[in-house]
């Protein structure tokens, strides 16, 4: 499957992994065989702490983790597309710290503590980037980043008056390129930036997740972390969110956050269209009124974001999944749409889709009136 391997002789040592960490990594997620690593990752605590919880693993060095020959850009690799999320791990050092303007799930997207993931959801954008192979990149640089977070936040001040984002903080997205819930498998990092955030004071840390981490409630957020489960009806998540929990497990910790200190939001993304749609939707806005206590309702929001796909995503899933681009690749109802970044994608027709949004969003109204919709779209 790879190119010719150097094997990395560890001139410096390893902490100890614990045993308690090892065991909580399900191995139907994560089994780490190979971590291909920079040089310069042995040099940092956190890359050395990442390795110890994989001893076992093969490491083999690089000169850049978005450069490896026979694992990114090799099309041969489709195939292996699950294997690679499951047992490969990249490590590098991020080089690029900036937090980019947002305007809708966030004010900011924070620099990514790491990119891609050990799940396999067939509509995400990531792998449109590297292409053929998508595991998870770690960053080891956690201290760099969290002291790029501390002077940009320090220098905003207070924000100067509400917005749909928030009424009081400033919100970066730690996870815009990754899964912070399954993230926290491999290293400490999201637990790091937890914890700058709660004792940053005009700043607040999101992220969306399909994947339920029960470490994550003794992080002791404080309030200062948005957690945003994502949502779809059940029978379309066993298609398109492969390896991930159950919608109904992700409902199910909505309460447990809300209790160990988070504030929990709801994301309705993507909301993909098909038959008898309204129906299930109307079953899993039952179930969240059903389940939820009603102080965590009175503080909960939703973002609604409509399926966006893409031509050069398509040809690859028809590579490794070809059932979710049944539900996925609808050209029929679909258009041409350029991203902010020049990218083409396509999208529900324009006046289609209106009337999507505006279905999906009274559907939600009437079944869970105390959600405030910040965005749909």
């Amino acid at each position: 499957m790879h190119s010719a391997k150097s094997i990395v002789p560890l001139s410096v040592p390893l902490p100890s992994a614990t045993s308690e960490h090892a065991g909580n990594v399900p191995k139907w997620l994560l089994d780490i065989e190979e971590v291909y690593l920079e040089p310069a990752v042995l040099e940092y605590q956190r890359g050395r702490e990442i390795l110890a919880r994989f001893p076992n693993a093969e490491r083999i060095e690089v000169n850049s983790h978005w450069k490896i020959p026979g694992l990114f850009g090799f099309e041969g690799n489709v195939a292996d597309w699950n294997k690679i999320k499951r047992n490969v791990l990249v490590l590098g050092v991020k080089k690029s710290l900036r937090a980019e303007p947002n305007s809708r799930s966030s004010d900011f997207i924070a620099p990514s503590h790491a990119n891609g993931c050990a799940m396999s959801c067939s509509y995400c954008y990531v792998p449109r980037q590297k292409g053929y192979a998508n595991p998870i990149t770690a960053f080891v640089n956690i201290e760099q980043i969290s002291g790029y977070l501390t002077r940009h936040a320090t220098k905003l001040g207070w924000k100067p008056e509400p917005s749909q984002i928030d009424p009081k903080y400033w919100v970066y997205d730690i996870g815009c390129n990754s899964d912070c819930s399954v993230d926290a498998l491999v290293s400490d990092n999201v637990r790091d930036l937890v914890r700058l955030f709660r004792n940053l004071p005009t700043a607040k840390a999101s992220f969306a997740t399909k994947y339920v981490n029960r470490e994550l409630l003794e992080y002791d957020p404080r309030g200062k972390t948005r957690i945003r489960l994502s949502l779809m009806p059940q029978r379309v998540a066993k298609v398109v969110d492969v390896r991930t929990s159950s919608i109904r497990e992700r409902i199910g910790s909505i309460n447990d956050f809300y209790q160990a200190g988070y504030e929990v939001h709801l994301n309705f993304s993507p909301v993909i269209y098909y038959d008898e749609w309204q129906a299930d939707y109307r079953e899993l806005f039952d179930e969240l009124a059903q389940v939820l206590r009603p102080e965590v309702k009175a503080q909960l929001g939703a973002e609604i974001i409509f399926l966006t796909h893409n031509e050069k995503l398509h040809q690859i899933n028809l590579g490794w999944h070809p059932k979710g681009e049944e539900l996925l690749w609808k050209p029929e109802l679909q258009e041409t749409k350029y991203s902010q970044m020049g990218g083409r994608n396509l999208r529900y027709k324009r006046g289609f889709k209106a009337d999507l949004v505006s279905e999906f969003s009274d559907l939600l109204t009437q079944h869970l009136p105390e959600c405030n919709i910040r965005y749909a779209f």
